[in-house]
């Protein structure tokens, strides 16, 4: 029997109240109540009956359910404890989704998802989105896509380019293992309790390699560091790394690049040339 459209604010209220669930504030649960915005996320994905998919946060199966009647077998990974009772009521009678309790950065997600390959898709919670979609990242996972839902400025940091004041280490780093880009924008009205800030939709195509040819733990330790202190130029900024002025001023020369510029104007190209030089 085909449940109840779980995007709805009412009946997202009944199973809310049903269930005795609070929205947990430690971990920034807002429950979308929008359909539209629930099988646009699905579209972004592109969705199929041969996709396997893994959700990070599922609350009550909103999102879930969506992916499901899309066809994908669906791993959802909770960890709130209470909503494991409620996402076995919600998406009772759905033979292709598996919820999972467990924290999505302590489990062995390899062990979790069996395919080959798979999609990501998620409304993230905003406190830890960082942390989720790096650590995803950096593991290189199989994964084709990432197609998450985030605060609207995490966001425009992902997809930022060198020269703007959204520009970052996070947009370096995901434009470094993706191809992103904004797909739309969901308004607070899209949630309850709605959000202080509008979120959006990105979505990250993975690369299948680098656009950059550099040693990862190199290349990052130069970012991270230019970025540090985002008004020092980069002459100032790179000796937190403890590579003395001489040392740095000579890594520069060879680079092509101009030790009076801040991190913030550096393209990925340029970050490369710096990184390739500094193991020479």
């Amino acid at each position: 029997m085909k449940q109840p459209t779980i995007a709805n604010k009412d009946v997202t209220l009944h199973i809310l109240k049903r269930f005795g669930i609070r929205m947990s504030k430690k971990l920034g649960q807002n429950f979308l109540i929008d359909e539209h915005v629930v099988q646009s996320i699905v579209k972004a994905a592109n969705i199929t009956q041969d996709d396997a998919v893994l959700e990070i946060g599922p609350g009550i199966g909103t999102l879930t359910q969506g992916l499901a009647e899309a066809g994908a077998a669906v791993t959802a990974v909770e960890i709130d404890r209470r909503l494991i009772e409620v996402l076995a009521k919600t998406l009772e009678g759905y033979e292709n989704i598996r919820v999972v309790h467990g924290d999505i950065l302590r489990i062995d997600i390899g062990k979790e998802v069996a395919a080959p390959r798979y999609k990501v898709v998620a409304n993230l919670p905003y406190y830890i989105t960082t942390p989720i979609i790096m650590g995803l990242l950096e593991a290189h996972m199989p994964v084709d896509i990432l197609v998450t839902m985030v605060q609207k400025e995490v966001a425009q940091r992902m997809v930022a380019v060198p020269g703007t004041k959204d520009y970052g280490s996070l947009s370096v780093a995901v434009q470094y293992y993706t191809k992103p880009e904004i797909m739309f924008i969901v308004p607070p009205a899209s949630f309850i309790p709605p959000p202080a800030v509008d979120s959006a939709v990105i979505r990250c195509t993975v690369r299948e390699k680098p656009p950059v040819e550099v040693n990862e733990r190199i290349f990052f330790r130069v970012v991270k560091a230019a970025f540090a202190q985002r008004r020092k130029t980069l002459s100032n900024t790179l000796k937190t790394t403890g590579v003395p002025a001489e040392t740095l001023k000579v890594i520069l020369e060879k680079a092509g690049i101009d030790g009076g510029r801040r991190g913030e104007t550096l393209s990925l190209e340029e970050f490369a040339a710096i990184a390739n030089v500094w193991i020479q």
